[in-house]
């Protein structure tokens, strides 16, 4: 039994419980000038959450990585080659439900957005750039989430019964500013923002030595 339990843990590999599937997405940068704009797509309207905007990803495959979903989702959808799209690292991932969303930050390798023919799963494609998001962050707003319990739910089996402090969780939804027509919110905005949160908190721990 040492031997297999020993076996087992050595093997295994943790993920968050309750996880069914994990997914990947890819915050692609392109380089403007000196600095860099955020590339966003909108979702066709012949695919599941028509008309929102997003990043590319999907759900991983079998003995695949997260961030090889995320550089296969881009060439996918954005018809790249691989060669194209450059990997920086990866931002917090998010816990939705029994899915886990992993978020991989890349810059793509073309001169503008122009030259990206996306396929049939994007309608269109957009871009704004980093300081504009940096100056203007979203606004959050709270959502409150209730339990419901079935009818058969033991209360009887646990302390306090019905007062039993049961936690609810916080919950969020960020929505940027309209930008040309269109709305960055939901899991795209939390993603966004947590990116920006990022770079924005290195550079202020950042030393100056350009003295």
């Amino acid at each position: 039994m040492h031997a297999f339990i020993h076996h087992a843990l050595t093997n295994y590999h943790t993920k968050p419980l309750g996880q069914q599937h994990a997914y990947a997405v890819l915050l692609p940068l392109i380089k403007n000038n000196d600095s860099y704009d955020i590339l966003y797509q909108v979702r066709a309207h012949h695919i599941s959450q028509p008309g929102e905007v997003s990043f590319p990803g999907g759900k991983a495959e079998a003995n695949e990585t997260l961030m090889h979903t995320a550089i296969r989702e881009t060439m996918e959808e954005l018809q790249l080659p691989k060669d194209a799209i450059n990997i920086i690292g990866e931002i917090d991932y998010l816990v939705h439900g029994t899915r886990t969303i992993h978020c991989f930050v890349g810059v793509i390798d073309v001169p503008s957005i122009e030259h990206i023919t996306p396929n049939e799963e994007v309608a269109t494609l957009f871009t704004v750039p980093l300081s504009h998001l940096i100056d203007n962050p979203p606004i959050v707003y709270p959502i409150k989430t209730e339990l419901v319990f079935p009818k058969s739910f033991p209360f009887e089996r646990i302390p306090n019964e019905k007062a039993y402090p049961f936690h609810t969780f916080p919950h969020t939804i960020p929505f940027y500013d309209t930008y040309n027509g269109h709305t960055i919110w939901g899991m795209t905005a939390r993603f966004t923002k947590q990116f920006i949160d990022i770079i924005t908190s290195d550079l202020t721990h950042t030393p100056d030595n350009s003295h």
